[in-house]
């Protein structure tokens, strides 16, 4: 009897990622700690600006409900790529 689906669905896809991960981490990718400090500081400015929208979107009379749920989900995506870039940064040390 065949399945009207694979049993191993989505695993390839999170195989490839921590695979691009660990190369990333092992510096693969090219990229110059320079870039990634740039990269973070750009970052850190558009989580700090979405920050300051959130809290202006609040405190205005009327509060879109959608907008302030994109903005927050927005925030969050931002401090993940930053926490990732400075995982990056950061050697691996084996004790």
């Amino acid at each position: 009897m065949s399945r009207p689906y694979p049993l191993n669905r989505g695993k390839s896809r999170q195989g490839e990622r921590l695979c691009r991960a660990s190369r990333r981490r092992a510096g693969e990718t090219g990229v110059t700690e320079e870039e990634i400090e740039r990269r973070l500081a750009l970052l850190r400015i558009e989580h700090r600006d979405l920050d300051d929208a959130i809290t202006a979107l609040i405190g205005s009379a009327h509060v879109d409900q959608l907008q302030l749920a994109r903005l927050k989900r927005r925030k969050l995506k931002l401090r993940d790529e930053i926490a990732a870039l400075e995982d990056q940064l950061i050697p691996d040390i084996i004790a």
